[in-house]
């Protein structure tokens, strides 16, 4: 049996993994579908931490339009990624995965407070552990929470789930000669202005020496080919 690259990995995926008809809403076949993958990574003996968006269940920017005030928009939006973090804990613990929710808003009839060292602890005694609630902050990313907590638990990459097999040069689904990138240096993620991940995550990876794995989650068992060395994705890195 090969040995996985990868003791640790934290899974970062968009509140859309999620969606129903229309890209809203939560629908259990999706949860379902991502439990297993992570299942299948974490038979291989890797620890894993999720985190997700919760863009199918709120998108603060509507707000925004509307006039509402930024902060007030981006706590809903925490809120929300808490939803989606118990939907993905059930699915995960009927799959038969010990999984523990923490929020970094506390909510303690639901969902543990977010503290590093019982996180770490935690991830060492075989549980999935999924950050909820970004950082606890207005103005940042689930990205960013996401590359934060990522460095926080000394995880060895942060793997970014997309519906695209990497990162290219232009939008392959508009571009059929659009070219991928196999690696992709730091600097030059940020120069491209890529929309697969926001630029302070990015900067923040590459501040801390963190390697960030773009791939497309629901291609076949394409993360646990990552995590066992094989060429999946793009990796963004020195």
């Amino acid at each position: 049996m090969a040995t996985p690259v990868y003791r640790r990995i934290l899974l970062k995926l968009g509140g859309e993994a999620l969606a129903g008809i229309g890209g809203l809403g939560i629908n259990p076949d999706n949860a379902e579908e991502i439990a297993a993958k992570v299942k299948q990574v974490k038979d291989l003996g890797v620890e894993i931490a999720l985190v997700i968006g919760g863009g199918n269940l709120w998108r603060g920017r509507e707000g925004i339009q509307h006039g509402m005030e930024r902060a007030t928009a981006d706590y809903i939006g925490m809120i929300g990624t808490v939803m989606n973090s118990l939907a993905l804990q059930d699915a995960l613990e009927r799959a038969g995965v010990l999984t523990r929710v923490q929020t970094a808003i506390e909510m303690r009839a639901v969902a543990e407070p977010y503290i590093r060292r019982r996180a770490i602890r935690h991830l060492e005694k075989g549980r999935v552990v999924i950050f909820a609630a970004g950082t606890g902050n207005p103005y940042f990313s689930t990205d960013t929470g996401a590359a934060l907590r990522a460095m926080e638990i000394d995880a060895d990459v942060m793997v970014k789930a997309t519906k695209v097999d990497g990162v290219y040069d232009d939008d392959p689904r508009l571009n059929p000669n659009a070219r991928k990138f196999e690696t992709l240096p730091y600097i030059e993620a940020l120069n491209r202005r890529l929309k697969v991940l926001d630029s302070t995550a990015i900067s923040l990876c590459m501040d801390n020496s963190l390697p960030i794995l773009v791939l497309n989650l629901w291609e076949g068992d394409a993360l646990a080919r990552a995590v066992l060395g094989e060429k999946v994705g793009t990796i963004i890195g020195r």
